[in-house]
């Protein structure tokens, strides 16, 4: 057998492709944020993650410019060498400030950031505790600590009873760090984290919260989980992204100096890799400007993405609901019928995230939305109307 058999063997894209409702990799070709350019046409975007709407923003972008000028394309070498420039370190600190820790750590991005955490962190004999939904970032996290001859214990997905059942089977003198997601990135929803902090505390174990789609988005003034629950002293770590809220790419974490310092100089994800770029930092840094500046933009945020689960809701769309978050999935239950409902939005004007199987349990097949601060009514109202009529057209709702 030959290594590269199943790659010749792999033939479902192009299936999909042939039947004209292929979702993926479709190109923009230019960004305003709520509106984006595809194919020669204007299209609403209800699938990014660019949640405050400042990927388009004048003070960013020429932010990004200026750095660019000043620094020129890239940093040369990781941050443990040559890579490392004061604008690292004014983001860091930054970053530390904004969310009430002692220390912050960048790194290049953010799948890459859990990767310099949970493997660096949880050695030999000490244990990964996980939700079983976290995102692919942690699992990769996780699978370079089991090479590493830690290991990885799995729980049910915001189960925090089961958490508590696994905790149990473990030695209690072990050490051990619980990672959930703070806003799972499919589904929306928020981690029980009061309940996690006390089995946390109960099992002498330390916590680490993925706020990808967390910072910006809940908590006071955009602070994440933590925040949002009042429980910023409870959690150890928080990392994030640059991509989303930050309007950039990298990724962070913050936490106490030790732990920061340690990760610093062990995390191989950060040693060996290229420091973030200077237009990419710049443009995170005027980010944070921005949301420090125009916490209203949260409200708004919040405030879109409650008017469509009302929307979908109200018109007999299965959601997934009870959450906060800027992400509101439709379930649509099945593979063809989610791709069909895909390709029609898109052809009449939306553009929104197809979520199939094996990426989610069968009978979860999805449409995932997601909303913007910069989202105006006249947006989530033709998206509503466009939903109404495609759903009906096709048998979701009636």
């Amino acid at each position: 057998m030959d290594l590269f058999d199943k790659c010749s063997s792999f033939t479902l894209a192009d299936e999909v492709k042939e039947q004209g409702v292929y979702p993926y990799f479709r190109p923009i070709q230019a960004n305003e944020g709520p509106v984006v350019q595809m194919e020669g046409r204007h299209v609403i975007m209800a699938g990014s993650n660019n949640y405050l709407g400042l990927t388009a923003h004048p003070k960013v972008k020429e932010a990004a410019v200026q750095a660019v000028h000043k620094y020129g394309t890239g940093c040369s070498g990781s941050r443990y060498l040559t890579g490392t420039l004061d604008l690292h370190v004014e983001l860091e600190g930054r970053l530390a400030k904004f969310l009430g820790t002692e220390d912050c750590l960048l790194f290049s991005t953010g799948f890459q950031t859990a990767q310099g955490i949970i493997p660096t962190l949880v050695q030999r004999g000490e244990y990964v505790v996980s939700d079983k939904d976290n995102h692919a970032c942690i699992v990769a996290g996780n699978m370079i600590a089991v090479g590493m001859t830690a290991e990885v214990v799995r729980y049910k997905h915001n189960d925090m009873k089961h958490l508590e059942s696994m905790l149990l089977k473990l030695r209690p003198d072990s050490a051990k760090l619980i990672v959930s997601d703070g806003v799972f990135s499919t589904s929306g929803e928020i981690v029980d984290l009061p309940a996690l902090v006390k089995a946390a505390k109960k099992h002498n174990a330390r916590i680490l919260i993925d706020d990808a789609h967390a910072t910006g988005v809940i908590g006071k003034g955009g602070r994440g989980t933590s925040s949002h629950f009042g429980l910023e002293k409870d959690v150890d770590l928080t990392m994030g992204t640059f991509s989303k809220t930050f309007a950039s790419l990298g990724g962070f974490v913050c936490g106490k100096h030790s732990v920061i310092n340690y990760v610093k100089h062990h995390a191989p994800a950060l040693i060996y890799s290229a420091s973030p770029t200077p237009a990419s930092v710049a443009a995170a840094l005027a980010a944070l400007d921005i949301l420090e500046a125009e916490p209203e933009r949260i409200a708004r945020l919040q405030s879109n993405a409650a008017k469509m689960r009302e929307g979908f809701r109200s018109m007999g769309f299965k959601i997934i609901d009870g959450h906060e978050s800027a992400i509101v999935p439709v379930i649509i239950g099945e593979t063809e019928k989610t791709l069909i409902f895909w390709r029609a939005l898109y052809d009449a004007g939306v553009f929104v995230n197809a979520f199939v199987r094996p990426g989610v349990a069968p009978g979860m097949e999805m449409l995932r939305t997601s909303y913007m601060a910069t989202h105006e009514d006249q947006h989530l109202d033709k998206i509503l109307e466009i939903f109404g009529v495609i759903g009906k057209k096709l048998g979701v709702i009636n």
